[in-house]
């Protein structure tokens, strides 16, 4: 149990760190369902429900590392751990998008990234 803590650990950013790398051009892939993305994301996230990530994985942007986020950080840190099972250097934003806006951070509606 103590590894997959660490493990988790290591592939998890809170919304400060995230908010910083955002902020200087981060990639970032928003692993939600198509309705939840529409209603409110962070601009420039791509969208790649979670379900529809190993099918499209050559739609994953290309970023080092990627940022993952999620509505609150579960489906993220699945995704997270598959890409990085994968090869991809990705982190999964704990909080995500719910936190993101609670902190009153801006958000994009409908299906364009920006």
């Amino acid at each position: 149990m103590a590894a997959e803590t660490e493990s988790s650990e290591s592939i998890e950013v809170d919304l400060d760190t995230f908010a910083s790398a955002h902020k200087a051009g981060a990639v970032v892939l928003d692993v939600r369902n198509p309705d939840e993305y529409e209603s409110g994301h962070v601009r420039g996230a791509v969208l790649i429900p979670l379900g529809e990530l190993g099918a499209r994985q050559d739609e994953i942007p290309d970023g080092d590392p990627v940022y993952v986020i999620c509505a609150l950080g579960g489906r993220s840190l699945q995704a997270t751990k598959a890409m990085v099972g994968a090869g991809w250097h990705a982190l999964s934003v704990s909080g995500g998008t719910k936190g993101w806006i609670e902190q009153g951070r801006p958000v994009v509606t409908g299906m364009s990234p920006d």
